[in-house]
């Protein structure tokens, strides 16, 4: 099953923003949205490029991948901490993201099984640094070696299409950490390094040479607005203001230590 992580996203940083843009952003241009017109990919997460090779045709899609289309929850609430630079706290322990990951799915095939997950990658090979007299995010030097690249599978997985699509997909579960020796399956990044949110969509093959076509049986999604700095600690005022606002769970922890959230 994880064989279709060897496909290649195309992944570009927003415009805009607190975070430095030009040359030393770098990297592939962003695959464009095959959903229609803007309104369409507004409202919808934008297909990650999935060629077989640099410049070849994408690959042929099943059936049962090739209509679905993904929807982001709370993308406004996304949308304000992506204006300020979305900070996510990782933890030795692990710590739950803020905005949660939410979807609502369309186009799956109700009676087919599917499995939902997400993995995370660098936007570029660089470490960055926190200047408070200009509150904006400065390239620090190269970025650090590679954490060990995990994925996180939604704990409802497999399921049928119905399933999925009759409920927001959350992804509560999910925790961040920087402990390169976790053993509790969590997600492992590097502090001061910024990341892009991956989802896919997995159809489970019933054919017995189902490994001969996981290139097909897949389908990635990206949303812009997800990208956030990973951090040990809040470096942007406003962004610990806005999370404590925003967060149900959070309103006990304007008087105390964070803890949980």
């Amino acid at each position: 099953m994880a064989a279709f992580l060897t496909a290649s996203l195309s992944i570009r940083p927003a415009a805009g923003g607190p975070f430095p843009s030009g040359p030393e952003w770098g990297g592939p241009r962003a695959a464009p949205c095959l959903l229609g017109p803007p309104a369409a990919c507004g409202r919808f997460g934008a297909p990650a490029s999935e060629g077989r090779g640099a410049g070849g045709p994408p690959a042929r899609k099943n059936q049962r991948v090739s209509d679905v289309a993904v929807q982001l929850e709370t993308r406004g609430l996304w949308e304000e901490f992506h204006s300020l630079g979305t900070e996510m706290i990782v933890t030795k322990a692990g710590r739950r993201m803020f905005p949660t990951f939410q979807v609502k799915l369309l186009g799956l095939d109700p009676l087919a099984d599917y499995v939902l997950l997400m993995d995370f990658v660098p936007l570029d090979d660089k470490r960055y640094r926190y200047a408070f007299h200009s509150s904006s995010w400065l390239v620090a030097g190269k970025a650090d070696p590679a954490a060990p690249g995990r994925i996180h599978f939604h704990p409802d997985s497999p399921a049928k299409g119905d399933q999925w699509m009759r409920q927001i997909v959350s992804f509560d579960k999910l925790k961040l950490t920087n402990n390169l020796l976790d053993d509790n399956g969590h997600i492992i990044l590097n502090s001061m390094h910024r990341y892009q949110p991956r989802f896919h969509v997995v159809y489970v093959d019933p054919r017995r040479d189902s490994e001969r076509f996981a290139h097909e049986n897949f389908k990635s999604f990206t949303f812009a607005e997800t990208q956030f700095m990973a951090v040990t600690a809040y470096q942007n005022h406003r962004i610990t203001q806005l999370k404590i606002a925003s967060n149900p769970f959070a309103k006990g922890f304007r008087d105390c230590e964070p803890d949980n959230w």
